[in-house]
């Protein structure tokens, strides 16, 4: 693809980077195929072709950005499926993340929008601020046709109960069981410790059984993947960095084999924090440092192998829901199948497992009539498949889809634990005990 930015332009650190990516494109549509949101549309401006011609102008045109942008690049799930399906290795994520910053630069939104935004990237990235939403959300529930239509689907996703804080999210060193075999720091983040404390609790559980020191570092937290996506990058760079002083001070204290996170769509974040602060002079090398040891849990527990699993657990059928940050944002796909084999669980293949479910961060709250079309579309393939149980690696698509899932939803690493040793997770528990 052509571009004319002008010296001055390419000047910027980020529309450099950005002008790189557009001159990789050569147009060839494949991407069209297996982006969710052109699927459901049919537009070639809601396909990853169609944003990038629109981002391309907006970066070159500078100044006001037009609404019909502003509107087609919304409605990107940044699900990255796009990248999969590449030939040309276009790295869209880069790409769309500049022009959504871009965007929040040089577009006033109206004031509604302005605050609803401003909302969930203050609520949703404060756990003690989100769990006294998530209650108050549940008082307000009776009254949610009273309320502005914008805010409706924010109480539809509060769950009916909000467990209490996890002494495990607290900073603390969990020492491996056995002999030691690596130490990793662990990424507790910031919704999922309010919406499921028990996939924190065990992950904890599988890894020092596996023979690893656990250590959850001071001064951790939200990766920046919700207000990164939200285009505000300031915010983000702030989170970013956070973690990576504690990290690396865990690192100096007593060495560091990986940083493990158990919701892809921090994973791809945190391995993408080389980039992001590439122009950091106090951090970057950090950051690249930290980038390179970034590990799913997945990857980790397929180093060090998982145990025989105990004998009486049963032999679930299990449909895989590979969410769209393991899968196209960091490319795991082989070690949560082979893992859930091992543990003697039944898997089942998802149709259209490329497919977002439209979780997507806050997509679903953003863009609910999307978001809601993809929900059905990922529940009705997870039906054809008969599983008696989902699996999934991400807390967003596991709230998502836990609503209208006639089985339980829950975490690979739950799945991994209780084959081990561990409790049976809590949603098979009431799934069993209702029959």
């Amino acid at each position: 693809m052509q571009t004319e930015f002008t010296l001055a332009q390419l000047a910027d650190p980020d529309t450099a980077a950005s002008e790189k990516i557009l001159r990789t494109c050569v147009h060839c549509g494949f991407c069209t195929a297996t982006c969710p949101t052109f699927v459901l549309l049919g537009d070639e401006l809601d396909s990853p072709r169609g944003r990038i011609y629109l981002i391309k102008n907006m970066l070159e045109q500078g100044g006001p950005v037009r609404p019909e942008t502003v509107k087609h690049i919304d409605r990107c799930l940044s699900c990255l499926s796009c990248m999969t399906t590449c030939p040309s290795g276009v790295n869209y994520m880069h790409l769309v993340d500049h022009g959504r910053k871009h965007i929040e630069e040089h577009y006033q939104r109206p004031w509604a929008e302005r605050a609803l935004r401003r909302l969930l990237g203050t609520v949703l990235t404060r756990p003690a601020l989100m769990r006294a939403a998530l209650r108050g959300a549940r008082l307000a529930k009776p009254f949610t046709a009273l309320l502005p239509v914008r805010l409706r689907p924010l109480l539809a996703l509060a769950p009916a109960d909000v467990p209490p804080a996890s002494p495990v999210d607290q900073p603390q060193v969990f020492p491996a069981q056995g002999p030691q075999r690596m130490r990793v720091a662990l990424l507790t983040g910031c919704a999922q410790q309010v919406l499921a404390p028990a996939i924190n609790e065990a992950t904890i559980r599988l890894l020092t059984r596996h023979g690893c020191e656990v250590v959850v570092a001071r001064d951790s937290g939200c990766c920046g993947a919700l207000v990164h996506h939200l285009g505000e990058e300031a915010p983000a760079l702030d989170y970013a960095r956070a973690n990576v002083e504690a990290w690396q001070r865990v690192r100096a204290w007593g060495g560091l084999d990986a940083v493990v996170i158990n919701a892809s769509g921090c994973g791809t974040m945190v391995k993408d924090y080389g980039f992001l602060l590439r122009n950091d002079v106090g951090c970057a090398e950090q950051a690249a440092e930290i980038s390179r040891l970034a590990r799913d849990v997945s990857e980790v527990m397929a180093l060090l192998g998982l145990q025989t699993p105990v004998a009486n657990i049963p032999a679930l059928r299990v449909a895989y829901h590979s969410a769209c940050s393991l899968q196209h944002g960091q490319r795991v796909e082989r070690a949560p199948r082979a893992l859930l084999a091992a543990a003697g669980f039944a898997l089942a293949e998802v149709p259209e497992a490329h497919l977002c479910c439209g979780s997507a961060g806050t997509y679903n709250i953003l863009q609910p009539e999307l978001a809601g079309a993809l929900r059905e579309r990922k529940l009705a393939n997870i039906a054809l498949t008969g599983a008696e149980a989902v699996a999934a690696g991400n807390i967003g698509c596991m709230t998502q889809l836990a609503g209208g899932c006639p089985v339980p939803v829950v975490h690979t690493v739950e799945l991994l634990d209780w084959a081990t040793g561990g409790p049976m997770p809590e949603a098979i528990r009431q799934r069993q005990a209702a029959m």
